[in-house]
């Protein structure tokens, strides 16, 4: 058994090990791609993407428009499908070494996505539609739990940051304004803070002053949540609003006419 002097020379560095390890997994991409290739069965090369990152806290305008694979993409991002070739990464989890189920769950706990269409549940009232996300989640639920002290207190917060009047709470998702179910799609993709937002078209019904108002009100709350932002759109009159902006189109190597 070792001397109880040489277990007291190596308990001191615990610490700073563990402080170093922190730093560097902060510092290391939210995403990384590296070779990234795909391609539905029996059709030509969809994606060939060499590299690219997302850093953390990081906002990203993707310019993706028809025929540039955008949709594939956020599947693979999401896990939804499986890249042939290549690495996408995300908080350094390798999403090709998953099974499905394990890329489903990593899905809901680390993601959240606000869809061109919003997605809502109709029959479910507007907090049940924000809430969604921490019943699939633990740690999701135990996040929102612990900042804000419950999931209906995390939801009416995020809704009131958001400009969603309190008494909307209550009522069926499907008695909205476009722009009110814009921003329960957006509360529903923050609560429980998960480190990526990934949002998909999701401004283009809306006048260009509701759509950078919009968006000032997503970029505080993914900096108050500590999140990363990939907002995809063919506008690029938005893209000047952003940390970053890239397209698709010069990111994918291959090319088609149109994407199944």
């Amino acid at each position: 058994m070792p001397s109880s002097s040489s277990a007291n020379t190596t308990r001191p560095s615990c610490p700073a090990f563990h402080e170093r390890r922190f730093e560097e997994t902060m510092t290391q991409p939210l995403i990384e791609l590296a070779d990234l290739g795909f391609a539905w069965p029996g059709q030509a090369q969809l994606l060939d993407i060499p590299h690219f990152t997302l850093a953390r806290g990081e906002s990203l305008f993707l310019k993706g428009p028809s025929g540039s694979g955008k949709t594939t993409l956020l599947g693979l991002l999401g896990g939804v499908q499986r890249a042939q070739n290549g690495h996408i990464r995300l908080l350094g989890q390798d999403l090709g070494q998953l099974s499905a189920g394990a890329r489903d769950r990593f899905r809901v706990d680390h993601t959240g996505y606000i869809f061109q269409q919003f997605n809502l549940l109709p029959f479910l009232s507007v907090r049940e539609n924000v809430e969604l996300p921490c019943r699939f989640s633990r740690l999701r639920a135990e996040r929102a739990r612990q900042r804000h002290g419950s999931i209906d207190a995390a939801a009416a917060a995020l809704l009131d940051h958001l400009g969603l009047r309190a008494d909307l709470l209550g009522r069926r998702a499907d008695e909205l304004s476009i722009g009110q179910q814009q921003r329960v799609a957006a509360a529903r993709a923050l609560i429980g803070q998960p480190e990526l937002v990934i949002a998909d078209e999701p401004t283009s019904a809306l006048d260009f002053d509701a759509r950078e108002a919009f968006l000032q009100l997503l970029f505080a709350e993914c900096r108050a949540a500590g999140a990363s932002l990939l907002f995809v759109s063919h506008d690029q009159s938005l893209a000047s609003l952003f940390d970053r902006s890239l397209s698709l189109a010069e990111l994918n190597r291959a090319t088609r006419p149109q994407e199944a």
